[in-house]
C-alpha cells in the first residue's frame, strides 16, 4: 500500500474522491440544519409513498432530523479539508452506511441504490486508504505517514475549503437548488486546484 501510496494516479483518486463524498454530504446537510424537508414528492401513491412517509416521519422529529445535517456537514467538512480526511472517513462511513441500508430496504427508491451503493464503496476505499493510520482503532500499531505524499500538498487543503465555502453558502442561502449549477462550479473550482497542483 506504502508503494502505491506514492503514484500520482492513486493519489489523485483518492483526493478528488474525498471532494466528491464530501461535497455531497454538504450538499445535503445544510436543508436538514436549516429545518426544511428533503423531499418535496406526494406520499399519496405506491411505492413512493412509502419512502415519502419515511422522511416526513424523520422530519417530524425536528431534533434529530437536524442532527442529521450536522453530522453530515462535519463529516463533508473534514473530508473536504483533506488535512482531516481520515477523520472524516472515520465518521461519514456510519452515516453512509445507513443511507444505503435505508434505500434497500425500502421500496421506491428505484435505482437510487446504486448510487448510495457506489458513495458506501467510495467511503470504504478512503479508509483502506488510510488504513495503516487508522489501524489504532483496533488496538494495532499505526504505520507513520509519508509526509512527501503529493496529496499532502496545501494546494489540496485551499481546493477544498473553496469548494466546501461555495457548497456550504450556495446551499444556505437558497432551498431550491441546481445541482448541475453546483457540480459544475465545484468542477471549476477542482480543475483549478488540479492546475495549480501539477505545477507544484
Amino acid at each position: 500500500m506504502q508503494s502505491l501510496k506514492q503514484k500520482l494516479l492513486p493519489q489523485l483518486i483518492i483526493i478528488y474522491t474525498r471532494y466528491l463524498l464530501g461535497g455531497s454530504l454538504v450538499f445535503a446537510s445544510l436543508i436538514k440544519i436549516k429545518g426544511r424537508r428533503f423531499t418535496t414528492f406526494s406520499g399519496e401513491n405506491e411505492p413512493m409513498g412509502t419512502v415519502f412517509h419515511f422522511f416526513e416521519t424523520m422530519y417530524q422529529t425536528g431534533m434529530y432530523w437536524q442532527f442529521i445535517g450536522v453530522a453530515q456537514l462535519i463529516a463533508g467538512f473534514f473530508l473536504m479539508t483533506q488535512r482531516w480526511s481520515k477523520l472524516g472517513a472515520v465518521i461519514a462511513f456510519p452515516i453512509m452506511l445507513n443511507i444505503f441500508i435505508i434505500t434497500i430496504s425500502i421500496p421506491g427508491f428505484n435505482y437510487t441504490p446504486v448510487i448510495t451503493g457506489m458513495m458506501l464503496f467510495a467511503n470504504v476505499l478512503l479508509i483502506v486508504w488510510h488504513w495503516d493510520q487508522l489501524k489504532f482503532l483496533f488496538n494495532l500499531p499505526p504505520v507513520p505517514d509519508s509526509v512527501n505524499q503529493f496529496e499532502n500538498a496545501r494546494t489540496w487543503e485551499v481546493t477544498g475549503l473553496a469548494m466546501f465555502l461555495f457548497t456550504f453558502t450556495y446551499r444556505l442561502w437558497t432551498d431550491s437548488y441546481d445541482p448541475i449549477f453546483w457540480f459544475g462550479v465545484c468542477a471549476m473550482i477542482g480543475i483549478m486546484g488540479l492546475v495549480a497542483g501539477m505545477k507544484k
